[in-house]
C-alpha cells in the first residue's frame, strides 16, 4: 500500500484521483487546498490530514519524512500555473508525482523538472487518460499498423460550455490556465499526436477567450480542429457538451467509457509504466506554440 498526498483536493478533477487512489488499494494520508469545501474526503477516509495553508502542509510533510513515514506519491490537481512548483516540492520531499494535465504551461519547465528527477531519483508521471479509452486505443493500433502511408483527413470539435464563473476563476486567466487551447485542448492534442505522429506545421484561424480553431499537419493526418466554451456553439442545446471526431468522413464515437480511465492510469503508474515527461512533451510544445501563434484568416 502506497501513501498518497493530494494538492488541490477541492478542484474539479480531484474526485477522479481520490477514486483512483482508493480503487488501487492505496492510502490518502494528507490533502491541501486553500478552499475548505472538501467534505468529499469523508467518502474515502475519515483520517486524512487536511490543510488550507501550504506552509503548514509543507511542515507536516517534512516532519513525517524525517520520521520515515513520508509520502510515496503526491498527486497534483492544483491550477495549471502552479504545477511545476508543486512538482518540485514533491520531489524535494522524496515522493514520486502524479500530475494532472497539462504537466506545465511552458516547454522549458519540462527541462527543469527532468533535472530535478535526476537530482532526487524520483519520477514525475502525468495523466494522459484518453490513451486508455477503448475506442481511441483501437484507432491508434489501426493507424500504427497501416502499411499504405495514407494521410488521413481528420476533423475534431469539442464544445463544453462554461458560465460566468469561469471568467472569474483562474481558468479564465490565460497566464494561469494557458487559455482554451491548453485547459480543454491538451487532452485532444495529446491524443492526435499520439495517433497520427509528429507535428509538421500548424495554423490558428480564430482565437479569443471563449473559442479557438485551427489546422494541424501531422505525419499521418491533416486536422481541422475547433474548441469552444460558448453555449451558443452547441449544435443541440439540450446537451451539456458536444464532442466529435471524424476520420476520412467517418465519425468515431467515444462519448462513453471515461469513468474508469484515471484508475487505469494509476494502475499503470504504480507498476512503473505510467506516462512520463517524454510522453507529454510534444502536446505541451504544440499548445504553447498555438497559444503564441499569429492568428490567420481562414
Amino acid at each position: 500500500m502506497k501513501r498518497f498526498a493530494i494538492i488541490g483536493v477541492g478542484g474539479f478533477i480531484a474526485p477522479k484521483h481520490l477514486k483512483a487512489i482508493k480503487e488501487t488499494g492505496n492510502e490518502l494520508v494528507a490533502a491541501l487546498d486553500p478552499k475548505d469545501s472538501v467534505g468529499i474526503l469523508d467518502s474515502y477516509s475519515f483520517n486524512v490530514n487536511f490543510f488550507t495553508e501550504f506552509e503548514r502542509f509543507d511542515r507536516y510533510a517534512e516532519k513525517i519524512r524525517r520520521e520515515g513515514k513520508g509520502f510515496d506519491f503526491v498527486t497534483i490537481c492544483s491550477p495549471n500555473y502552479l504545477h511545476d512548483a508543486h512538482i518540485n516540492f514533491a520531489l524535494r520531499i522524496g515522493a514520486d508525482v502524479i500530475c494532472e494535465k497539462p504537466l506545465v504551461l511552458n516547454p522549458w519547465n519540462l527541462d527543469a523538472i527532468e533535472e530535478m528527477e535526476k537530482e532526487t531519483g524520483k519520477n514525475v508521471y502525468t495523466v494522459l487518460q484518453l490513451r486508455f479509452h477503448p475506442e481511441i486505443k483501437k484507432l491508434e493500433e489501426r493507424i500504427r499498423t497501416e502499411t499504405n502511408n495514407k494521410i488521413h483527413e481528420v476533423e475534431l470539435s469539442y464544445i463544453t460550455p462554461r458560465g460566468k464563473w469561469y471568467d472569474a476563476s483562474w481558468k479564465g486567466d490565460i497566464t494561469k490556465s494557458g487559455g482554451v487551447v491548453t485547459n480543454i485542448g491538451i487532452h485532444f492534442f495529446d491524443m492526435l499526436t499520439w495517433i497520427f505522429g509528429k507535428v509538421k506545421s500548424y495554423e490558428v484561424y480564430n482565437s479569443n477567450d471563449k473559442k479557438i480553431s485551427g489546422y494541424l499537419s501531422l505525419e499521418k493526418a491533416n486536422v481541422k480542429w475547433f474548441l469552444s466554451l460558448d453555449y451558443e456553439d452547441l449544435p443541440d442545446k439540450k446537451k451539456k457538451s458536444f464532442r466529435n471526431l471524424t476520420i476520412d468522413g467517418k465519425e468515431l464515437e467515444f462519448s462513453e467509457g471515461f469513468t474508469e480511465l484515471h484508475t487505469e492510469v494509476y494502475k499503470k503508474t504504480l507498476v512503473g509504466e505510467g506516462f512520463r515527461i517524454k510522453d507529454a512533451r510534444q502536446s505541451i510544445e504544440l499548445v504553447y506554440n498555438i497559444r503564441n501563434a499569429k492568428v490567420k484568416n481562414e
